[in-house]
């Protein structure tokens, strides 16, 4: 499929996204919101792909927001819809069985911060800035901003973002836990793709089941969370992965992962 919003490329095992509306500081759309529903589809069914890369075009946003002039004149339900159908895209992130990084490289405002919130890694530019602003707006968060946001950073620090509309730097993003790791610009992607190759030497069986464990046991309480990492546990012993991993480990050589159970 050729895409107009989006770019997708291939780096070995390792599939990159950039949001491709430079002209607009990678604004979303509704266009861009099927285009990476698409996209995340086909890297969802595609067993060689290791990891994937969320990142922005040109060198000033990630993706600073929603295209207000697509979306002024929307009525109730139009809007409900388009917040659904954002959420749904969020959702379609955390669901992908592989590990998921921002590699923000500019402004990440508004849908920007959300879309990064769904992540399992942010690593951001030293230059690289944080918000929900839509409150200048007259409007509020629609793509989950409200509820990602208080969950990563508390409710107080939440809802004063969302409240006051500020944006934030990229080191005070660190400073609050939205953010892993900050570099300067010119070493962001060569940061990124190191993390993204350690990632993808891992066995793809047990990366899945940390992601699925922390995704599934973050709101439950604890015992229930135990009990869904013991199950997660089970799968991996039960894999190619694990007999590889500790045959590896005994014969003192390292391990050649190939991600399939048994």
């Amino acid at each position: 499929m050729a895409y107009e919003t989006i770019i997708y490329e291939r780096q070995e095992n390792i599939a990159v996204i950039k949001f491709n509306r430079p002209k607009v500081l990678n604004a979303i759309n509704p266009k861009m919101v099927g285009e990476l529903k698409e996209a995340f589809g086909k890297i969802a069914a595609d067993k060689s792909v290791k990891v994937l890369i969320l990142t922005g075009t040109g060198d000033k946003a990630f993706v600073a927001g929603a295209d207000i002039a697509s979306m002024k004149n929307y009525t109730t339900l139009q809007g409900r819809f388009f917040s659904r159908n954002g959420q749904d895209l969020l959702f379609q992130i955390e669901a992908l069985p592989i590990p998921v990084i921002a590699c923000v490289n500019g402004f990440a405002l508004g849908g920007g911060t959300e879309i990064s919130m769904a992540c399992d890694f942010i690593y951001a530019a030293d230059s690289a800035g944080f918000g929900q602003p839509e409150i200048n707006l007259g409007i509020m968060p629609g793509f989950g901003g409200t509820q990602r946001l208080s969950r990563l950073v508390g409710k107080a620090m939440a809802k004063e973002l969302c409240m006051t509309g500020k944006i934030i730097s990229a080191r005070d993003a660190k400073d609050i836990g939205l953010v892993n790791k900050i570099f300067p610009k010119e070493m962001l992607w060569e940061e990124t793709i190191k993390v993204a190759n350690l990632l993808a030497s891992k066995g793809k069986v047990s990366l899945r089941a940390v992601k699925d464990a922390i995704e599934r046991g973050y709101d439950q309480d604890l015992r229930t969370g135990c009990y869904i990492e013991s199950d997660a546990f089970g799968i991996c012993m039960d894999s190619e992965d694990a007999r590889e991993g500790m045959d590896a480990f005994l014969e003192k050589r390292k391990a050649e992962f190939k991600g399939e159970l048994l």
